[in-house]
């Protein structure tokens, strides 16, 4: 029997312009795509082609987009603060820059995903400090969970990073070159560990890359050229 995957994401005619931006070039131009539950999608595109706008806009992290933005069946195109607040805890977000928290630890990074959420927080601390040990046994981290990001390496950052993200089990994982600072076995083990969310997680992934190396473990493979799909 076939699995019929529902849209998780539906864009029409997707439109944006930075605030006070001369040009008559938008950022994104008219974009229109679907992405599924369960599907991998990844976005590539030379700099400044608008791949990150709209993963941003995706996330409920910008607004100001003309158009039809629903994820999850809600349209967030003109969401108001508490709505893009909620979408926001289905999200799971690896940023290129990481954006760990400095004055924490590797576990306490993670561990603030979860806190951020009533379910975690009613389960209690224990089940939570059990989830972050097991994601970073995950990603091969254990004997860092003590270390603040200074003494991490950009490779660590980033599977830290991984790992607050999958934490509470996201419907939708938008992803900055999660593997622009891993080696090549790391890339593997990250890009592995997306591809079997939406696999077993029926989780909704979208990757921004430019590393050749992850591209087969896509669904799909959309090319943004000055902010229209190719």
């Amino acid at each position: 029997m076939s699995i019929i995957h529902h849209a998780a994401v539906s864009v029409r005619d997707l439109t944006y312009r930075y605030s006070g931006e001369q040009s008559d070039l938008p950022v994104l131009n008219s974009v229109s795509l679907d992405i599924s539950v369960g599907e991998l999608v990844i976005l590539t595109g030379a700099s400044g082609s608008g791949k990150t706008t709209l993963l941003t806009l995706l996330g409920g992290l910008r607004t100001g987009a003309t158009g039809l933005l629903e994820v999850f069946g809600k349209n967030i195109t003109l969401g108001c603060t508490n709505e893009l607040l909620d979408l926001r805890k289905q999200v799971g977000f690896i940023f290129q820059s990481h954006n760990l928290l400095p004055y924490l630890t590797a576990a306490e990074n993670i561990r603030v995903g979860l806190e951020i959420h009533d379910h975690w927080r009613q389960i209690g601390l224990d089940a939570i400090e059990s989830r972050c040990a097991e994601l970073l046994d995950l990603l091969e981290l254990s004997a860092r969970s003590r270390f603040k990001p200074k003494d991490l390496s950009l490779g660590q950052k980033q599977r830290i990073s991984i790992a607050r993200a999958i934490a509470n089990d996201p419907r939708l994982i938008l992803a900055d070159e999660p593997t622009a600072s891993l080696d090549k076995d790391s890339a593997k083990v990250a890009i592995k560990i997306l591809r079997q969310r939406a696999d077993s997680q029926q989780c909704a992934v979208i990757v921004v890359t430019h590393d050749n190396k992850i591209l087969d473990f896509a669904d799909r493979i959309i090319h943004l050229e000055n902010g229209s799909v190719l």
